[in-house]
């Protein structure tokens, strides 16, 4: 039996549609993997930047301790203030503080163990830093918003 001649006509809609799909899916898949790359750099970045600001604050407190102060080298180039409550329960807080944002320690794979751990640490490392401020007295201090801990705002992607 002879076909209809006016098959491929018909059949314009379908091709053009698979054509379409195909090509839109192509250009989404190089785009995607573009636009998947920016935003792993800027949210790296900003949840190592944290850990920095809050490894930061740990060598800032170990200073001020005056027990820890001829632990670290750092004490002698040093006129902070010491703090005037300190004991040991907040030495051991802001020792684990340091080792849990130490940049050494922190892997930068791509994978979902390290990425984890990272969280993970970081995580804890949050709740050490309130510890800390409340057993000095520096609770309330908002130096940064801590936008790395959560997810990226609805407007930013």
């Amino acid at each position: 039996m002879a076909s209809d001649p006016f098959d491929d006509v018909l059949n314009l809609e379908d091709q053009y549609y698979d054509q379409g799909y195909k090509l839109g899916y192509d250009d989404g898949f190089q785009a995607g993997k573009v636009e998947g790359r920016l935003v792993g750099l800027k949210k790296g970045y900003e949840k190592f930047m944290e850990a920095g600001r809050l490894q930061s604050k740990a060598i800032v407190w170990a200073n001020r301790v005056p027990n820890m102060q001829n632990k670290t080298a750092q004490a002698a180039q040093t006129s902070l203030p010491p703090i005037g409550n300190s004991n040991q329960r907040l030495e051991k807080n802001i020792t684990s503080l340091y080792a849990l944002v130490e940049p050494g320690t922190l892997s930068t794979e791509n994978t979902d163990e390290a990425v984890n751990d990272f969280d993970d640490r970081f995580k804890r490392a949050q709740g050490k830093l309130k510890i800390v401020e409340r057993g000095i007295g520096e609770e309330g201090e908002k130096a940064t918003p801590d936008k790395s801990a959560v997810g990226p705002a609805r407007n930013e992607i």
